[in-house]
This record gives structure tokens, sequence and C-alpha cells, in this order.
């Protein structure tokens, strides 16, 4: 049997959780279909989903069409959880993406199909809600070709669309779209040299059956994207998507018995014990109860118990395959994004697709005594979604996250008192800016000269990276001038240091060179055992290095940077004239409009931190029709007044050396 992972997805409210429905229906698993207004729906498990009417979390459901198992995976709309739609990105066959025939091509809708194109992922276009007034038909096909892909590919004609009794019917043989003269064979053509010589030989003898298989093909690579029309809730087209689900999307038939073992980590949450469970997508090779494996690059673990999922449920088996979905017990210290067994057989399975956080927050709890309870439920939470990126500033005692946007704020805030029975706060949302590098600076601390209180000697120089270089740590000293461990204690403590810059921001790029190192060897006084008060440890080193590293950050200097969105507006030509002035008060950029019949589309550039003040705004200057688009572009330096500094303090960012350096030394006293 051939297994076909399978994405839907789709911008919030199209109506791809009552798709999923539909589809289990149709296929046999579920009697009756829930509804996600009514908070029973099968991939909305969560309480707060089922409360909100929104997917949160994406979910693995199975069902079969003939001899292939399909694991649909029912991913988030709203924009603030893109981070499981990334996730799930890395592990799919083919996808689904919904669009409302009421509503149209929306901006997630944009974001999701341009993602999907540069991955080559194969795509269906399923257009929803048929049976709705104000359903379009002819328009949309246009909006779709113009606003996702050129490639669109009608898969039927829609009757009494915008009533209760909306059918969709499907092109065959004899329809003219689908002819050997129609426009099917046109654009497939496009694609493929044989097809057209034979197009342009004799275009009428063209046999329908090769131009389904190479409508197929031309779908596998994601060059075509077949459009299905229909309604979730009544049930049209639902039969003829099932249908292309079959014919036109790629199984994957999965060989056991060869090949090392390879798979993909894409979640992970944790069971009624508090156990931790992976979401596994095998890529090579079998998985089996018992075998011990190597867990990314930072660990290895025994898998203890394995579930696929079959026909609707989550099944004990003894092993799973390539091609499947397995969820694995007994892996402790496994991670989302980790490849387990053989990383080259797994592929580049964990790459970012989407933009990262731009938004930070510090969260409080409302009781004192409840500050261990938040940071162990945070820490799990970061399990499920390392992107909100789970920070403690020791110093300041405050624990922050990264986020998306309010939405996700208001469920992390939900979740927290729910499940963990932790009542918090939040601190004003904040934008996340970098800090860069000015120029180049230097310092060094020497073992027995003040004010080093430390056995250990210490200098750095840091120089500009390239945006996107990271940080690279470099050696000026001989690697056996002293011992590994201080080396690396040394380097540990850069890159955790450089998390927070002069003004507390991170430095994402930038070179560090250790110029000058010296330790005291191990000593005793004599006839006695080994002193560390006369012995360098590795504490004296990563005690001392982020207050060399600051020094030299000082003398290099650092610029605040914040992030740049690059936003693509359409908006009525006769509200234009409102528009531009809102973008110059936000301190948008905005390129030369062009007109595109009754409406201007502009691009530009707008502060991250503004994007939020735009959406507020654009209903009213647009009359509800404006429709924004933002992606992350890059960092700027922050323009007009002083930086901004990360979190609150009262001390001076740029004397951050002297405010490390007492906390440096009351923990030093304490080590000692």
């Amino acid at each position: 049997m051939t297994t076909l992972n399978l994405g839907i997805l789709a911008h919030v409210d199209a109506g791809k959780t009552s798709l999923t429905e539909r589809l289990l229906h149709a296929a046999g698993v579920i009697e009756e279909i829930g509804r996600v207004d009514d908070g029973n729906t099968q991939t909305d498990s969560l309480a707060l989903e089922r409360q909100r009417g929104i997917t949160i979390k994406s979910a693995v459901v199975s069902f079969a069409i003939d001899d292939v198992t399909v694991n649909l995976i029912d991913t988030p709309g709203h924009p603030d959880f893109i981070a499981e739609v990334e996730r799930v990105l890395s592990v799919l066959d083919g996808a689904v993406l919904v669009v409302s025939a009421v509503e149209g091509v929306q901006a997630q809708t944009r974001v999701l199909m341009r993602t999907l194109r540069r991955l080559r992922i194969p795509t269906l276009v399923f257009v929803n809600k048929i049976d709705r007034v104000g359903a379009r038909h002819g328009d949309l096909l246009r909006d779709l070709a113009e606003k996702l892909t050129p490639g669109t590919v009608p898969m039927g004609s829609v009757r009494r669309i915008g009533t209760r009794g909306a059918e969709f019917t499907p092109y065959g043989a004899t329809d003219p779209a689908f002819s050997a003269t129609g426009p099917l064979a046109e654009r497939l053509a496009e694609h493929d040299d044989a097809l057209l010589a034979a197009y342009v030989d004799d275009a009428a003898h063209l046999p329908y059956d090769r131009l389904r298989r190479e409508l197929a093909a031309q779908t596998s690579r994601a060059l075509t994207h077949p459009v299905f029309f229909g309604s979730a809730v009544s049930g049209a087209g639902v039969a003829e998507l099932i249908g292309g689900i079959r014919e036109l999307l790629p199984a994957t038939a999965g060989d056991e018995r060869g090949g090392p073992v390879a798979g993909t980590v894409f979640k992970v949450e944790r069971g009624t014990a508090g156990e931790k469970i992976a979401y596994v997508r095998m890529f090579s090779g079998a998985l089996r109860v018992r075998d011990r494996l190597p867990i990314g690059d930072h660990a290895e673990g025994k898998v203890t118990a394995i579930s696929v999922f079959d026909n609707g449920a989550s099944v004990r088996r003894a092993s799973v395959g390539a091609g499947r979905i397995g969820k694995l017990w007994g892996l402790g210290d496994i991670r989302i994004g980790d490849v387990i067994g053989d990383p080259a057989a797994a592929g580049a399975a964990a790459r970012h697709h989407f933009s990262p956080p731009t938004l930070a927050t510090v969260v409080v709890p409302r009781d004192a005594a409840d500050k261990g309870a938040l940071h162990a439920a945070l820490s799990q939470l970061a399990e499920q979604d390392p992107l909100i990126n789970l920070r403690q500033d020791e110093i300041r005692r405050e624990i922050s996250v990264s986020l998306y946007g309010e939405v996700q704020k208001e469920v992390i805030q939900a979740t927290l008192a729910d499940e963990y029975g932790v009542d918090v706060t939040f601190r004003e949302t904040t934008t996340i800016c970098v800090e860069r590098l000015a120029g180049m600076g230097g310092a060094a601390e020497i073992m027995g000269k003040e004010p080093n209180p430390f056995l250990a000697t210490v200098g750095l120089r840091v120089e500009p990276a390239p945006p996107g270089g990271g940080v690279e740590f470099r050696l000026e000293v001989e690697l056996g001038s002293m011992p590994y461990a201080f080396m690396k204690a040394i380097e540990d403590t850069v890159r955790a240091t450089l998390r927070e810059g002069l003004y507390g921001w991170a430095i994402p790029d930038c070179v560090v060179v250790l110029t000058h190192s010296g330790y005291a060897p191990r000593q005793s006084h004599a006839h006695a055992t080994f002193d560390k008060s006369m012995s360098s440890t590795g504490a004296d080193f990563r005690l001392l290095t982020p207050l060399v590293l600051m020094d030299a950050l000082k003398r290099a200097g650092t610029i605040v940077c914040e992030p740049m969105n690059h936003f693509r507006l359409d908006v009525p030509s006769d509200t234009f004239g409102a528009v531009l002035p809102a973008l110059a008060r936000l301190r948008a950029v905005p390129r030369t409009p062009s007109a595109h019949g009754a409406s201007y589309v502009v691009e530009g550039e707008i502060p991250a931190a503004e994007v939020h003040a735009l959406e507020q705004l654009l209903p009213t200057l647009t009359s509800g029709e404006g429709v924004l688009e933002t992606a992350f572009a890059h960092h700027r330096p922050v323009q007009g007044g002083p930086p901004p500094t990360r979190s609150r303090t009262d001390h001076d960012p740029l004397n951050r050396k002297e405010y490390l350096l007492g906390a440096v030394r009351r923990v030093s006293a304490g080590a000692r």
C-alpha cells in the first residue's frame, strides 16, 4: 500500500477544517460530520480550539482512498500560527489549498501558495463555499491565475452557484476545455516538448488519456495546479476532489526493507502522564520498537513505543516505515526539527520557510510564587513551538517570548491558565530588533592584573559579518595553548552573551576572535589535594568572557536595527489618496503605484512595528476593500530618536559592562 502525506492549508475561515470533516465522512472514517461552530470536529481536539473555533495546532488523521493511505494534516489558518504550517511543509507529499468562493484570494492565501510553489509541493486548489450567497466562479478563476499562479487548470464547471443547490460537474473527454484542441492541451504543451510537437503536428488526434497522464505528471512537478469547486457543507465537488487527490498527487511507495533509518520530527506534544511524544515523517528505512538511534547532533534515544495513523485512529504498531507518519515514545531529548537516524537520507526537511517572529513580550505571573511553575510551563510550550524563543533574564528576573501577533499572545495566556494553572499578564508587546557592529573592537583581561578577579586570561576581538552570516568564532591563539574545555567554555559563553548586545538586543551576525588566552594549571599546597583557589576552572572563563566581550563590543559600537517588512497593498482607486498619507505617517516607503482596473497596487517597505497599525486603519480607509500582504524583508538602522533598548532597565545600555561586572562578582563570590 502506498502513502500520501497531505496538507490542508488555507486562510482562516476558508473552511479547511470543515473540508477535513467532509473527507473523513466520505471515506467512512466518521459517521457524522462535525461542525467548527459546535466544537466537535476530529482535528480541532484542544479545548481552546473548540472554544475559539480556530485551528491552533496541526493535527494528523488518516483515511484510505482505494489502495492509498492518506495521512491528512490539518493546519492553522491564522497567520499568528504560521510556525505550525512551516513545520508541516517539510513532511508533505502534496497539499490542498482551500479558497473561499465568497472572500476569494486573501493575504494568507497568497503567502501559502507562494511558499508551496517555491518548495515545489504538488498542490490542488479547492474553491469552497459555492453554495454561499456571493460565491463567484469566472472572475475568481481569473483572480487565481493572476494572484496565485498562472498554472491553474479548472477541472470542471459550476451550476447554480451562490445557491444551496450549487453543483460541480467535472470535465470529461467530450468537454471542449479538455479536448485535444482545448485550453488544457495548450497549457500542458507549454511544459512538455514531446506533447508540444504532437500538438503542433496533429492536435485533433491527441488521446484524452495522454492529456490526463500529462496533467498528473505536471501536477506532481508543481507546474500546474488543478482547481476544483465545491462545498464542504453540502458535499458538492468533494467526490471529484477525492478523485483528484488519488489521480493527481504523488503517493509514496515506501520500501521498509532497504535504506538507512531516517525521518524528521515535525511536532512534539506531551501525553496524559507528561511523557514526550514525537511525530515523525519517515523518509527511509523502518524504525522499530526498542531501536536505539541518534537524534540530530545532540543526543540518542531508545524508542519504547510506536503508533501509526490508520483509518481515523492512532494504532500501536511494532514499526513505522518509509513514507509513513508515526508517533514515537521514549525519546526524552527529542526536539522539533530533529532528524532521527541518517541526516543525508532525511534531506533538508527542517528549513525555515516563513519569516521569524518580529514581536516580543515579557510574561509576568500574577502570583510571584508561580515564577518556577511559569518557566516550567513555558518550557513545555517551547517544545511544541520553538519559535516562541523562550528567554530568561537572570539579572532582571524576567521571562520573555517571541510572538507573531496578539492572538498568539491570548492563546498562550489561556493555555497557561487552563492547562498549567498559572495566571499571567503580559507587558506591552515590542518589536524584536537586532544589533549590528558599527566597526571592529577588541579587549582583554589578563590574569593577575586588576580589575580581573578570575584565574583566567581572555582577549577577544569582534568584527562585523554580513547579514545572515551568523556568529563565527575564530582562534588567533594556539589550539593547544590551554585545555580544550576552557576554549569551549569561552566559545559557548560568547554565543550566549551575544543574545544581548549593548542595547539588550541579539547580535546575530559577527566574527569573534580569541586573541589572548591563559590559565593557572592544576596545583595545590604541598602534600595537599587539588585547590581550586590556585587553579583555573571552567567557571573562571564562563564568568570573565562576558565582561571582555562587552568591552570589545563597546569599543566597536553597535547599531540597533529594526525589522522591515515588504508590503503589497491593493486598494480601490478612489481611496488611494487617503491611503498614501497614512503610509507616510507609519514610516512606510512606497514605490510607484500601478493601476489594475478599478484598483491601485502599491508595493514598498514598512517597519514591522507599524504593520498592525496599518491593518487597523485599512478597513476604514478603503471601505473594507483593501488587501494587505506583508512579509519580512530585512533589518535597517532605527531612524529618528535614540535607539530602543530591550526590556526595562535602570542602567545606561552603554555601561552594561559595569552592570554585569557587579552581578558576576556576586556570582563568583558564591562559586569560590
